[in-house]
């Protein structure tokens, strides 16, 4: 591939008595658009509620592939500043907001919330969309009361689709999980390995090789093994990938915990020699389930833009947001005069709503501050990787400056110090933490600046293109992705189990 182009808020009820007798009638009935209660792509539910209008679709059915990409935790902020720097850096917009610009996308803004908060979780953000119920935080297409909601993955494998997970997490984690794995606690990742084995998806692929693994499983499987006598080709490195020939069922494990940051990977020689990126893993996995004559779904994760945000980072989130947005080209130049794939882009939550702030005589600084970020060669999970409390304050500015390309001062490395020996404590005291207490001290540099360490309750952005795209309103609920991919590929009668 070229390189070109790149709920419906019920009373919040247990899930488990969350409208399921209504939900198994619309499966069976396919009656979406009778709850429809206006017009412009958003129509109401029986409390007020917005939702996305599937019945507006023009032609159910026709999208005989999906492709959803999901960038974790990217708040509006995010999306701004890996514009900014392709723009600054690279000369050209982000492939997201290119695609706004050329009115080639509906898009609008989408309610994330769980079942039992406004502010959600990865596991229960995913499960909206994989089996259209909102859980609980933490859960997996499972309600409190241990029902298990049909998942999305499971429908398109049933119906003869082609189905691929694909991320920069553990493969185990929340949101691959998300489209395909039942689990009343997202944490079981041994026990969601082994229900991937089960599933039999068609491409799975990013880290965690930990939980495949004899030696690290407590229950001393080699799924690695049991994967391999099912048929699938087990991919442990960058040369495999290659080497696999996009034939038959595929494990990529390429790491054993989470895959390196893009920054951390693009100056590391032993992880550009071992680890396949996410574009590239996107490219194999589009390879090959585009083979499939009746289509596929295939989910696309950049799980650790989530993880920078976690830890007020920087580098690690322009990065690998940029490497999304890449991501989002491969995507695109897949989807380049057809008229049969369904491209959805999205997040599934804020995290420490980052942004560039002023800064100043008229905000003059503000650009050159910013720009220090495309000299970054490390992440601040690198700076802090080879520090402890034993520390020096000498120590602590070596490290910071072969990261970032500048030196802090001294009685910054020593706020750093009390933080590693827990003497530290911030007004916000979440942000005591050495990660969050070096995002702030790194602010001092770049202008950016965090509200936290945590997700938000932000409404986030939505954009799709292809067949089913023009039922997008300008405000969904999360579930409605689910209908929305269901209609749009005609396999509602799948999703009944």
């Amino acid at each position: 591939m070229s390189d070109t182009y790149h709920d419906r808020l019920r009373s919040e009820k247990s899930p488990g008595e969350r409208d399921a007798p209504s939900r198994r009638d619309f499966l069976k009935t396919g009656a979406l658009g009778a709850l429809a209660l206006g017009t412009g792509g958003v129509a109401g539910t029986a409390n007020g509620q917005p939702r996305t209008d599937v019945s507006g679709i023009e032609a159910p059915g026709d999208a005989k592939n999906i492709i959803f990409l999901v960038s974790d935790g990217m708040s509006a902020g995010t999306l701004t500043m890996a514009d900014l720097h392709l723009r600054r850096h690279h000369g050209r917009r982000s492939n997201w907001l290119r695609l706004y610009e050329e009115g080639r996308v509906r898009h609008g803004l989408m309610d994330m919330a769980s079942a039992n908060s406004i502010v959600t979780g990865s596991a229960a953000a995913a499960s909206s969309w994989g089996s259209g119920h909102r859980v609980f935080n933490e859960t997996l297409n499972m309600s409190q009361k241990g029902e298990k909601y049909r998942t999305i993955l499971e429908i398109f494998r049933d119906a003869g689709r082609g189905t691929g997970l694909v991320t920069t997490t553990r493969i185990t984690h929340a949101t691959p999980s998300g489209f395909g794995i039942n689990m009343p606690v997202r944490w079981n990742e041994d026990k969601i390995a082994a229900q991937h084995l089960e599933r039999e998806y068609d491409v799975l692929m990013g880290g965690g090789a930990r939980h495949f693994d004899p030696d690290q499983r407590e229950d001393g499987r080699d799924l690695h093994q049991e994967f391999e006598e099912k048929g699938y080709t087990v991919a442990r490195s960058k040369q495999d990938l290659r080497d696999w020939g996009h034939e038959g069922s595929v494990l990529g494990t390429f790491y054993d915990t989470h895959l390196p940051y893009a920054l951390d990977h693009q100056n590391t020689p032993a992880h550009q020699e071992q680890v396949p990126r996410l574009p590239k893993m996107a490219d194999a996995a589009l390879q090959r389930l585009s083979q499939n004559n009746d289509g596929f779904l295939l989910q696309v994760e950049s799980g650790r833009v989530d993880h920078a945000g976690h830890e007020d980072d920087t580098g690690g989130l322009v990065y690998d947001q940029v490497e999304f947005d890449e991501t989002i080209g491969r995507a695109l130049d897949f989807a380049e005069g057809r008229d049969d794939t369904l491209v959805i882009i999205a997040t599934d939550h804020g995290c420490a709503n980052p942004g560039l702030n002023a800064a100043g005589d008229r905000y003059s600084d503000s650009p050159k501050m910013f720009d220090r970020v495309a000299d970054f060669q490390y992440t601040n999970s690198w700076i802090l990787s080879e520090l402890d409390a034993d520390s020096t304050y000498r120590q602590i500015q070596d490290r910071v400056a072969e990261a970032w390309q500048f030196p802090i001062r001294r009685d910054e490395a020593e706020l750093i110090q009390d933080a590693l020996r827990g003497e530290y404590q911030a007004a916000y005291r979440e942000k005591s933490d050495p990660d969050l207490l070096l995002g702030a001290i790194q602010a001092n540099y770049t202008s950016v600046n965090w509200v936290g360490g945590d997700h938000t309750a932000d409404y986030v952005e939505l954009a799709a293109m292809g067949p089913g795209s023009e039922a997008i309103g300008d405000f969904t609920r999360n579930t409605d992705l689910f209908d929305l991919m269901v209609e749009s590929a005609g396999v509602r009668d799948y999703a009944q189990g």
